[in-house]
């Protein structure tokens, strides 16, 4: 046994991280002491952080993401489980490409420049990476497999292509995502916006939207907000689908609607500007230039705006008509920025006595409002402030007057049925995926166009289709794939004849929605991954990332092992068994009239640091490089060290509410860890030391009590995720061990010592470093991070003695403290002896004694 001799005891009890961080990440990392391999004789624990995009520098938000899942799985070690806790890079996508173009570099080298100083960062967390399983997505040998599943889904029919509406700028010659369309013009030139229509590849999630849904019950690891997010996002909806016939034009209009009780109500039609009828509407009309202006207007603005219920509802009149197929009325047909393509049918039979929506667009526009439902009380066209969208019997709808509304529903499709006017439908929000991406820094598209053949898969031994080498500066426009001849120009497998290679990449939702599974064998080089070792690790027992990434990623990632279960590569039908969604780290924001938005350390002592004027204060909003209300992770470890980061970043808040970051409670975390510190220190030679046994007296009823006590509380804490308390209750039990520091004798020294070892134990999930050192000074061999978790005795938690309150008509009057578990009849003699119990029962009929074990007891008098 190791034992420290210390010649100056004040300079060796500071506690200095600087040195201590340092000392143990090399430690670690020398002996790869998270590297993990398959081992079926052991429980395995696959915890999983949602990997980064390498940005350049990791935020707070990052850090409370890894110290989260870094605690779940240094405490799954020490319970002795085989921890599966890999990290790499979400390595392709938009912002690496414009960086390489601003700077004149490729995005490959900005990219890898990028990880290297991103993985020195969080390696001076203390995170308990497997670095062996490390991948980027940008390389080749993880996109290969990308690449051949792309194949064989294509091969399955899950793959199509086909045209769509994009924002185009003509000035960079480039599609643009909705994000970086700015008031309809290019975020990067200016230049106008226009929407042109492109060819696009597509994946046939929506022959998967049932499975999805269902299984949105299944997962019962996941938090009910995410759940709804994920159903209302895939939207399943029963209706009916009804045709409506253009007047004077040989073809009809076919809507989609959940309230086919109400067609009779039906007075005017809107349409989406997207929507593929609108140019034959408006062909050969004197409509159709100002129409084509009012469409390109819509096109251009946001998505989630347009559909905004606040926003103003804006229309055009196409001068054209459809036929109401139950009323034979004439209805005119509009364009309307509130209707997308994106769900429905992109029309939308437009009811405004019943539908606010419709209702505001109708007094807008002169619309007509026809009642078609009545509720007990009548309504009037007169006295409507708003549509009346509940429940109801039918007027003015022909042959099902009188019907409550609910059944009417069904009667009005079996007679739309029987008429072959409509039938019943139902109707998915969700789109299938569109993942053509026309930019250079994403994995290639593995097809060839071929005029003769049309669109061909690169064969197998031709993958990877690699990213050539391309010049990149700041005069760049367009896809650059589609400038490099060597690239574009091929021959086809098929003919052999001239063809062109793909120039699209793939949307980097595509990487993302399978990194875990390449993770279980990342050196694998004959498939996507070991199916074996996929067996062993999957599924991902806890996933942990912002919520954010609720809908698409989460939603993708399911999708695409839901399709690889069916390529025979998996056996698994959902890739996360649990999920935490962790909240935004936040800081009140700092503004110079002069200058704008400070940085924190710009704004100290309430003056802006560039020319002394008073600083504006504003609201706590999430930490932001735009608005500079950021805490450098770097600053900050080389301040205070990486366990102070990562334990205040834990206790400051549930993993999954918001963090309001506090510059008092990093001092306070730096504080504890110092305690914690100086107490064990204070008590190291404890471990080196012959102790008596143990005397059977209060104080050490009183120190067990304590250690089984926190170690439950801690154990149960990390198990249900709340970390925060976790911490509070580590806090609670260093104040209760000082205390009996002060009172114990040598009797009391055994059991003490245990109560620190277990306290080092304790922390070390949280602050690696510290406890790590502190074990080595106690003079232990080997590694805290692998020993073993403590354990608690259930019957030490509970104390021999109990206080409890004891009422009088339910207000309390009084507390006595009792042995646990003492029969009732005694509990009640000694609560009838307090003072004021008798002061408030003598003279009194006593007509009830209640007595709630270990607990209360209440008096019922009159």
């Amino acid at each position: 046994m190791v034992v420290y001799e210390f010649d100056n005891q004040e300079e060796e009890m500071k506690y200095n991280p600087a040195d201590i961080e340092v000392k143990w990440q090399k430690i670690w990392e020398d002996k790869k002491l998270f590297k993990v391999d398959k081992d079926e004789s052991k429980e395995k624990f696959y915890c999983l952080e949602m990997f980064p995009y390498p940005s350049g520098k990791i935020h707070m938000g990052h850090v409370r993401n890894y110290a989260i899942g870094d605690v779940i799985s240094r405490y799954k070690f020490m319970k002795g489980l085989n921890v599966l806790h890999p990290m790499g890079w979400d390595a392709f996508g938009l912002p690496a490409e414009n960086a390489a173009i601003e700077n004149s570099t490729h995005p490959a080298v900005w990219t890898k420049q990028n990880i290297s100083y991103m993985k020195q960062q969080l390696k001076k967390l203390g995170l308990s990476y497997d670095w062996d399983r490390e991948i980027a997505t940008c390389d080749p040998e993880y996109y290969r497999w990308e690449q051949k599943v792309f194949i064989e889904m294509w091969e399955k029919g899950l793959i199509y292509k086909k045209k769509s509406h994009l924002n185009w700028c003509d000035d960079c010659n480039t599609v643009l995502a909705n994000e970086q369309v700015e008031e309809g013009a290019c975020w990067r030139c200016g230049h106008e916006v226009q929407i042109k229509e492109l060819d696009g590849w597509y994946l046939k999630i929506t022959q998967y939207a049932d499975e999805l849904l269902d299984f949105t019950e299944k997962l019962t690891g996941w938090h009910t907000k995410v759940l709804t997010m994920q159903s209302n996002w895939i939207g399943k909806s029963y209706g009916a689908s009804i045709s409506f016939k253009i007047k004077d034009i040989d073809d009809s209009i076919e809507v989609f609607t959940t309230r086919p009780d109400t067609v009779f109500g039906a007075t005017f039609m809107s349409v989406a500007p997207e929507h593929p009828i609108v140019s034959k509407l408006l062909e050969n009309t004197e409509f159709q230039k100002e129409g084509q202006a009012f469409v390109d207007s819509i096109l251009k603005e946001d998505k989630v705006n347009r559909m905004d219920d606040e926003k103003e509802k804006r229309g055009f009149f196409t001068g054209r008509y459809v036929v109401n197929p139950v009323t034979g009325e004439d209805m005119p047909v509009y364009i309307a920025n509130f209707v997308l393509m994106d769900y429905g049918t992109g029309a939308v039979m437009a009811v405004p006595a019943h539908d606010q929506r419709d209702f505001e667009f109708a007094a807008k526009y002169g619309c007509e409002l026809k009642i078609v439902i009545q509720p007990g009380e009548e309504l009037t066209l007169d006295s409507m402030e708003e549509a009346y969208t509940g429940a109801g019997k039918l007027v003015n709808s022909g042959q099902f007057n009188g019907m409550d509304n609910e059944p009417a529903k069904k009667a009005i499709v079996d007679w739309l049925d029987e008429k072959k006017l409509g039938k019943s439908t139902i109707n998915y929000r969700l789109r299938d995926w569109q993942i053509s991406r026309q930019r250079y820094w994403g994995a290639p598209i593995p097809f060839i166009s071929c005029a003769k053949c049309g669109s061909v898969p690169v064969p197998a031994d031709q993958l990877p289709v690699e990213l050539p080498d391309v010049d990149f500066n700041p005069n760049m426009r367009g896809n650059p794939l589609d400038k490099v001849p060597e690239f574009k120009n091929t021959v086809c497998p098929k003919c052999g004849g001239a063809a062109n290679r793909e120039t699209d990449t793939m949307d980097t939702f595509m990487e993302s929605s399978w990194y875990f599974l390449r993770y279980t064998s990342p050196k694998c080089d004959t498939a996507p991954f070991d199916k074996s070792e996929a067996d062993y690790w999957m599924n991902v027992d806890q996933y942990i990332g912002g919520i954010e990434h609720a809908i698409l990623h989460l939603l993708y990632s399911r999708f695409y092992t839901k399709v690889l279960r069916d390529l025979g590569y998996v056996s698994i039908d959902e890739p996360f068994n649990r999920l935490l969604t962790q909240g935004m780290v936040c800081k009140e924001t700092y503004k110079c009239p002069e200058h704008g938005w400070l940085f924190p350390e710009e704004a100290e002592g309430g003056k802006c640091s560039k020319c002394s004027s008073d600083v504006v204060i504003g609201r706590v909003e999430k930490m932001s490089k735009s608005k500079r209300n950021v805490v450098d992770p770097n600053k900050l470890i080389k301040e205070y060290g990486a366990d102070t980061a990562r334990l205040f970043i834990l206790f400051a808040s549930p993993p999954e509410r918001e963090l309001e970051w506090s510059d008092s409670g990093v001092e306070g975390s730096f504080r504890f860890l110092n305690r914690v510190w100086r107490l064990i220190q204070n008590n190291i030679n404890l471990f080196s030391e012959e102790l008596p046994a143990p005397v059977d007296d209060e104080i050490s009823k009183e120190i067990l009590f304590h250690t089984n006590v926190t170690v439950k509380k801690v154990t149960d804490d990390i198990e249900r995720y709340q970390l925060n308390t976790a911490v509070a209750a580590m806090m609670e039990f260093v104040n209760n061990l000082y205390a009996i520091e002060q009172k114990m004798g040598e009797g009391h020294k055994a059991l003490f010592k245990d109560a620190i070892f277990s306290l080092m134990k304790l922390i070390a999930p949280f602050t690696p470093h510290a406890a790590e050192e502190l074990y080595e000074m106690a003079g232990f061999e080997g590694l805290i991070s692998r020993s073993e978790w403590p354990d608690f005795d259930e019957k030490l938690t509970q104390k021999d003695e109990i206080t409890i309150a004891v009422q009088v008509n339910g207000k309390l009057r009084g507390q006595i403290d009792i042995p646990r578990n003492l029969e009732k009849e005694a509990v009640f003699e000694a609560a009838l002896a307090i003072e004021n119990v008798i002061k408030h029962t003598e003279g009194m009929n006593m007509v009830k004694q209640i007595y709630v074990p270990n607990k209360l007891v209440n008096f019922v008098v009159k």
